[in-house]
């Protein structure tokens, strides 16, 4: 077989392969993950065509090239399913705020939060949404990520939604990691609409859907007791599937609104956050397709004693995902391995667990378990090399990068020494 590319001398390859079928989550709690010692990989255009002992690898094919991982840990690619990547300005100011006390909820009503930022994204130009969204994309390549979904609401305006999705748009084409993009118009009510929040539920449903929806894979709302309630929620997001928007929602973060329920119910994609749900939501998420996509680097960051309940989860055989939620006021990291260390160390996930949950079930969370996520013939070639003795050690060694080469779709995106 002639191939493009032969990934060679693979201390530990690990395929993540566990799907019960193609594009399906796994399920269930999980020690072990299946790997091969002394392998290789190799590529045949975007795709991977071979992989498995490096002499039965090698024997089989004819490489174009050849690189050597030098004896360290191969993976997935992470697939990171919820960021806010767009966004300008910073909020240092509420971290000493929380610091003091102040919570949240009490930050977003006094205009901060969310509001804050969008008043800031409503000044900036395209080109100023790109360039700071660059260095972003950049850190989150260094640490792992092939690709992430991204999201708009910090326009909370047609206009303004509609330049953050091109922001998205243009950010994908000009640099490695793909983004799916999120319209998420219904992350705030703005300033304008706060004496009117069934007319800026209405504008949603009828005019911001609707105008958006060539720029947007999927729709999100946030569902939470100060912004969208239930009945809103089910509304807004109504309409977007029948606009035909894949669905996903906030859900749960702050407390138990019932919104992991409304999730499963509609058929989201992901119920995303988590950190209140209780059995009833639990049982409705085992019962559905949707993917509970985790973030605990956001209750770390915003100081909670309440974590996302992933243990009751994977035990009730519900599909889990983790992400980063990257955005400037809850949780500002690109870092996917640091959300497995948090993962392990706050929500009791076995490193397996962990890993799976950042790549193959993160990407059945943005609709693309079966193409990525897990390193199998004919699916693309976005894999990590890392400088780790094992998938075990991965978790444990935390705020820095690890990665020596990151390929994305075949090719070298990031290497230690440079860009490719």
């Amino acid at each position: 077989m002639d191939v493009d590319l032969l990934l060679t001398e693979i201390g530990q390859l690990v395929p993540v392969a566990l799907s019960p079928a193609p594009g399906k989550p796994h399920r269930g709690p999980l020690r072990e993950l299946p790997a091969i010692e002394d392998a290789a990989l190799a590529i045949q255009g975007e795709r991977i065509a071979l992989l498995g002992p490096r002499a039965e690898v090698q024997a089989a094919v004819r490489a174009r090239e050849v690189l050597s991982a030098r004896g360290k840990l191969v993976l997935p690619g992470f697939v990171d399913p919820h960021t806010h990547l767009p966004w300008v300005g910073s909020r240092e100011d509420e971290f000493e705020e929380r610091l003091g006390g102040a919570t949240y909820a009490q930050i977003a009503q006094r205009g901060g939060g969310i509001r804050a930022t969008t008043r800031r994204v409503r000044g900036a130009s395209l080109d100023e949404m790109c360039a700071a969204a660059r260095p972003r994309l950049r850190r989150m390549l260094e640490h792992g990520t092939t690709t992430a979904e991204a999201k708009s609401g910090y326009g909370l305006d047609g206009e303004v939604e509609r330049r953050q999705l091109h922001a998205i748009a243009r950010l994908s084409r000009e640099q490695p990691i793909e983004l799916l993009a999120t319209n998420m118009a219904a992350h705030e009510v703005p300033d304008e609409w706060r004496e009117d929040r069934a007319g800026w539920v209405r504008k949603l449903c009828d005019e911001v859907l609707p105008a958006l929806r060539p720029l947007a894979e999927f729709a999100d709302v946030f569902c939470e007791a100060h912004v969208f309630g239930v009945e809103e929620t089910r509304r807004i997001l109504g309409r977007a599937r029948e606009l035909g928007y894949g669905l996903k929602l906030h859900a749960d973060e702050l407390n138990d609104t019932g919104g992991a329920g409304l999730a499963a119910e509609l058929g989201a994609v992901s119920a995303d956050h988590l950190a209140c749900t209780g059995p009833d939501g639990i049982a409705a998420l085992a019962r559905s397709e949707t993917v509970a996509v985790l973030l605990p680097g956001t209750s770390f960051y915003l100081g909670k004693a309440k974590h996302a309940p992933a243990r009751a989860m994977l035990e009730a055989g519900v599909a889990v995902a983790l992400a980063t939620d990257l955005n400037p006021g809850s949780c500002l990291t690109e870092s996917m391995p640091m959300i497995l260390t948090l993962a392990c160390l706050q929500l009791k996930m076995t490193p397996a667990e962990a890993i799976v949950a950042g790549t193959l079930n993160a990407a059945c969370a943005v609709g693309r378990g079966h193409d990525r996520g897990s390193l199998e013939p004919g699916k693309l070639a976005d894999l990590v090399v890392w400088d780790a003795p094992s998938w075990r050690y991965l978790p444990t060694h935390f705020g820095v990068s690890l990665v020596e080469t990151v390929i994305k779709r075949g090719r070298v995106a990031f290497s230690r020494g440079g860009a490719a």
